[in-house]
């Protein structure tokens, strides 16, 4: 098994072999997170304690301001076509109870704009992330490679165990 549940103390243990790729930070909720506008990757997991969702990169001035940058656009609510943002909003839209509220405020006079429905799908999934700096946008794109191929994880990203 890749990671561990410790359903005691709701902690995840990512395996030990993406642990060992990179000095990761604490895991902190997406919506609080302020990483530097450095390149690196990103790790994400739904909830407090549970096991990763997705894996992202942050490569640095070209993609707006590295990893600051990058996360940012998902917490605008900006992302929703993109990479998380696609695997957010999907899981959003199959919750009958994520989408009977929107179809109540819909029907009640208040519709929300596309960027509202992808915020408050953010706000639904509960992401928690926790990233690694790298040098350079290679390297970020490397470990992203690099962690995407670690066998038996379930990733949500659309790319799988290629990458970008």
């Amino acid at each position: 098994m890749n990671r561990k549940f410790n359903r005691a103390e709701g902690t995840v243990v990512i395996s030990r072999e993406i642990l060992d790729m990179a000095p990761w930070t604490e895991w902190v909720p997406l919506l609080s997170a302020d990483p530097p506008p450095s390149p690196g990757v990103y790790l994400a997991r739904q909830g407090a304690g549970v096991p990763g969702v997705y894996v992202g990169v942050g490569a640095g001035a070209c993609q707006g301001g590295g990893l600051r940058g990058r996360l940012r656009r998902y917490t605008s609510g900006k992302a929703l076509a993109s990479g998380l943002g696609e695997g957010i909003f999907d899981r959003a839209l199959a919750n009958r109870e994520w989408l009977s509220e929107r179809l109540a405020e819909v029907e009640s006079g208040r519709p929300m704009r596309a960027v509202q429905w992808g915020r408050a799908a953010l706000v639904w999934v509960d992401l928690w992330v926790c990233w690694a700096l790298t040098e350079n946008g290679e390297e970020a794109l490397a470990l992203e490679r690099r962690v995407l191929a670690v066998p038996g994880v379930d990733w949500w990203n659309r790319a799988g165990r290629g990458g970008h």
